[in-house]
């Protein structure tokens, strides 16, 4: 009886040794975290919720100065003003953006939004202009707005060219 309960407990014993050891082949088989399946590290950045967010509440606040700024001025200096901030926050989060997922369409976001941010303040200061000032200004800033969207897209395009004539078919965008 004692040896037959010694042999019950040594096959239980045993298998619990395998199942335990299947289960830990089957556990290192799996990537880790930060890790890809093939087993080579993961390469892209690890963004830190925390310091984005104090970085978003950071450029929020900063526009809201910036506009408490213009309330003291008049007229056009304000309207001028007011562009500005709202031009200098819409850069600043394109900006965060491309910092914690650096891809090419977040860098060509960056530079839309500077040429609209000039655009816009361009347009601003012509409104004190009248009739044919005016139309002139306005001209001058829609032709370089113009000129800088052609640009930017004349860059980001022959980017997307030479990955094609390369045969990546990996997309650097999400």
């Amino acid at each position: 009886m004692h040896l037959k309960l010694l042999s019950i407990a040594a096959a239980v014993a045993l298998a619990f040794a395998g199942a335990a050891a299947q289960a830990q082949s089957t556990m290192s088989d799996k990537p880790r975290v930060g890790a890809r399946a093939d087993g080579t590290p993961d390469t892209s950045p690890k963004v830190d919720r925390k310091a984005k967010k104090a970085e978003e509440d950071r450029i929020e606040a900063d526009y809201k100065a910036a506009k408490a700024k213009c309330n003291s001025l008049k007229g056009n200096d304000k309207e001028v003003c007011e562009a500005d901030a709202k031009g200098k926050e819409r850069i600043a989060k394109a900006e965060l953006e491309n910092k914690y997922e650096p891809t090419p369409a977040h860098a060509r976001k960056v530079e839309e939004a500077k040429a609209e941010h000039e655009y816009h303040v361009a347009k601003e200061k012509c409104d004190p202009a009248k009739g044919k000032e005016e139309s002139a200004c306005e001209k001058q800033a829609k032709a370089e707005h113009d000129k800088a969207k052609a640009d930017i897209k004349a860059k980001y395009a022959s980017n997307e060219r030479r990955k094609a004539s390369t045969g990546s078919s990996a997309s650097t965008t999400k």
